[in-house]
């Protein structure tokens, strides 16, 4: 509430203060503004507390509030354990403009998500709403779902016995003791510390046949003018700038444990009423925008730099988009999150203010750096955080872009075969219809300039489907998990799934069957599949695409 009432204050200082106020005044409101955090360490000790429930969520993103509705549509007691201070993840955190792929691919409650983002704007459906709206839309399916949900849950430890989870504990002191656990975490935490298998980083090629996995250059989101790559101009000796890798680039398809980048994705305005201007964070560091400044230099189009400010539903009056990264330089913070899937809490909250610098530091020096030109400065400058939207972190998203991290090894593994249709499963729990899509993984040297390594852009396919065997591990790893976002799948197959609607999907299509296998006393993995499509189906899941379905929709 007081962050609050400090942005309105500075936005109307804004208005009226006389200049030389406004610096001394901004210089006061940011240092009250709060900042986002992944984690903080408990400050007082763990109050014991033990849960006992049908189904353990790990995870409060959207696949998690929708398995949550899921279990309490089939009469099954839920607890959703979230880490941040909100539901949604990333559909609640910024991202906004959501990617589809295919509209008529999406079915069951994942569809009935975006019909209520409609219903909130007077419309049938809604793909690109904001922030505010879709958490209070997931506050509310959390509410009809029975689900207790606890924020600020991480975990501790896993107690495993006869194969199967039987509690899980926090760092808060919560215990939950479940008959069925659902890993919904970006991460996937809860089953890595079940110990089921898994990988970070990129398969080679060879591993599954695929063409697009492993080391990839290509020419999107690349310099595609040249850029000296060090300190000193034309001097190796000076060494390289923060952020490129000084080792040769890899064999082209080559495996290694590098993830794509992280941003976060902001919403922004130009709204005056509305609009939080940009701050220079503590830890600014002006090597990190030297890259930035070189290709400006270089001629680097206004039109190219100001793209990806994708307009989403808004008021009459607040002018809203989400903004997302594009080019060779931009909100992505390229090689920095290596060692976020498996770090430590501490780690990854090292990782997650790096990033808030980083990007925090970008907003500013396109809007004042003198380096900027003169007509991208000022038209950067219009722009800034929402003050109606992450309204506690000043404006600023909760949740950084986690876009790949831990991926489960199962029976099955989608690959790129998958993606193109060369491979179909016999036992789908929903369809994927994205791109398949990587961010860039590396920034390296050749010829004397600077590259960008690892972003992939290949579409073209028709909706395909995703095997039940991808979101359960081996029955001899663990009889009573479902993972539904880190799923088993290869780098390249999990950029066409790893989208919000599908997330959600798999969620609803993940609570089904570990109710069903609750009801029949199995193991997830025993679930006769005609049963479970069969309840999947009458939930209005989407397991095939045929071409009657695609006019219907």
């Amino acid at each position: 509430m007081i962050a609050d009432y400090l942005i309105i204050f500075y936005v109307e200082a804004q208005k009226s203060a006389p200049p030389l106020f406004l610096p001394l005044f901004y210089m006061e409101f940011i240092m009250f503004l709060p900042q986002p955090y992944y984690y903080q360490p408990p400050e007082t000790k763990p109050i014991v507390h033990i849960i006992q429930t049908d189904v353990c969520i790990y995870g409060g993103n959207s696949a998690g509030v929708i398995a949550a509705l899921q279990c309490g549509k089939m009469g099954r007691k839920a607890v959703i354990l979230e880490q941040s201070d909100h539901p949604g993840g990333m559909s609640s955190g910024g991202l906004s403009d959501t990617d589809i792929g295919n509209k008529a691919a999406i079915g069951g409650l994942s569809r009935e998500f975006y019909r209520r983002c409609g219903k909130a704007y007077g419309e049938k459906e809604e793909w690109r709403f904001e922030p505010h709206v879709a958490e209070q839309i997931f506050k509310e399916m959390i509410e009809e779902s029975g689900a207790k949900i606890y924020y600020r849950q991480f975990l501790q430890s896993v107690i495993r016995r006869s194969g199967r989870i039987t509690e899980i504990r926090m760092e808060s002191g919560l215990t939950v003791q479940a008959k069925m656990f659902i890993d919904v975490s970006y991460e996937g935490d809860l089953m890595a510390k079940a110990g089921v298998r898994y990988r970070v980083g990129r398969e080679s090629n060879e591993q599954y046949n695929e063409t697009l996995n492993g080391v990839q250059v290509h020419n999107t989101h690349q310099f595609d003018r040249a850029v000296d790559p060090y300190n000193i101009p034309g001097n190796p000796a000076s060494k390289l700038l923060p952020g490129i890798n000084p080792a040769p680039l890899a064999k082209t398809g080559s495996g290694d444990k590098r993830v794509q980048a992280y941003n976060f994705r902001l919403t922004l305005t130009t709204d005056p009423s509305n609009r939080i201007a940009f701050e220079k964070p503590e830890g600014y560091d002006p090597q990190e925008y030297i890259l930035l400044a070189r290709y400006l230099a270089a001629d680097w189009p206004e039109d190219e730099v100001f793209k990806k400010f994708d307009p989403i539903r808004s008021g009459k009056t607040l002018n809203k988009v989400d903004k997302n990264n594009h080019g060779a330089v931009s909100t992505d913070f390229i090689g920095r999150n290596y060692d976020y899937p498996n770090g430590s809490y501490s780690t990854r909250e090292r990782i997650f203010q790096e990033h808030v610098t980083y990007q925090k530091g970008l907003m500013w020096f396109l809007a004042n750096d003198p380096s900027v030109p003169t007509p991208i400065r000022e038209r950067w400058d219009r722009w800034g955080l929402c003050k109606d939207e992450f309204t506690d972190t000043g404006g600023w998203p909760f949740q950084l872009y986690v876009r790949e991290a831990r991926r489960m090894v199962s029976e099955y593994v989608m690959s790129e075969h998958n993606c193109r249709g060369v491979q179909v499963v016999t036992d789908p729990v929903g369809l994927a219809a994205y791109t398949m899509d990587s961010h860039n993984c590396e920034r390296f040297v050749k010829d004397g300039r600077v590259w960008n390594e690892g972003d992939v852009q290949v579409g073209g396919m028709p909706p395909y489907p995703i095997s039940y065997r991808a979101i359960v591990p081996r029955i001899e790893e663990c009889r009573n998990l479902l993972v539904p976002v880190c799923l088993s799948a290869t780098h390249i197959a999990y950029g066409s799934i790893r989208m919000e609607p599908v997330f959600m999907i798999l969620g609803q299509s993940a609570a089904t069957a570990a109710c069903m296998a609750l009801e029949k006393d199995i193991a997830v993995q025993e679930l006769p599949y005609h049963q479970l499509k069969e309840r999947l189906i009458k939930e209005e899941q989407l397991l095939s695409w045929p071409v009657e379905i695609a006019k219907n929709r």
